[in-house]
């Protein structure tokens, strides 16, 4: 009979907001749109927020190639190349994120392309979306429980209510730059700002695991 080897620790970071700027954010900033400056940090219902930026693109002519072309000119944060460099020398890291394929791969690749898994939007032959498919629904929570599967110890971090799902199920759960109101809602999860903090507490992790 084959034996269970040993755990080995893995680390599940959200993306938008953690390692790069809020891409609808950049979107509502370029066009004039506030409407699309809500997101998941202030609202919990997924498919209802997304509804409603498609909803807001159609009406303003904004095709996926108009989205494309103010993605192309965003960088990650301050500090988060150096900070995922890092952290990858360290322990196997998965990004998972609500974002999708067809917007993250230019900043993926000014982050030396890490592992992301996200969703896939559905669009016209004119460009427009009219749509979207996720992977799997709560795929966040479901990615920590496959990895757990597989004899992970896994931690999670994020900053928004789509990533209490897989903070509460992870081994050791962290937000990072969360509001004010997910950090009062869930004060009994340790909020930090600085990358560098962070990385401490992810050690600290990776050591009690040890």
């Amino acid at each position: 009979m084959s034996s269970v080897p040993p755990q080995q620790c893995l680390v599940a970071l959200d993306v938008e907001g953690v390692l790069t700027p809020e891409i609808w954010i950049a979107v509502a900033d370029e066009f004039g749109i506030d409407g699309l400056k809500r997101t998941t940090k202030d609202e919990p219902d997924y498919q209802l927020l997304m509804n409603s930026r498609i909803e807001l693109i159609r009406a303003n002519n904004i095709s996926l190639q108009d989205i494309q072309s103010v993605i192309a000119s965003l960088s990650p944060l301050d500090g988060a190349f150096d900070f995922l460099n890092e952290l990858r020398s360290r322990v196997s890291v998965v990004l998972l994120s609500d974002t999708f394929e067809e917007f993250i791969h230019p900043l993926m690749a000014q982050l030396s392309n890490p592992l992301i898994l996200c969703h896939r939007l559905i669009v016209g032959t004119n460009g427009v979306i009219t749509g979207f498919v996720e992977r799997i629904p709560n795929q966040k929570f479901h990615a920590v429980c496959s990895f757990q599967e597989l004899n992970y110890r896994v931690l999670a971090a994020g900053d928004s209510y789509n990533d209490l799902s897989m903070i509460d199920q992870a081994d050791a759960g962290l937000l990072f730059r969360a509001p004010e109101h997910v950090r009062s809602e869930r004060s009994d999860l340790v909020c930090h700002d600085d990358f560098s903090d962070l990385l401490t507490s992810i050690q600290d992790f990776i050591d009690s695991s040890n």
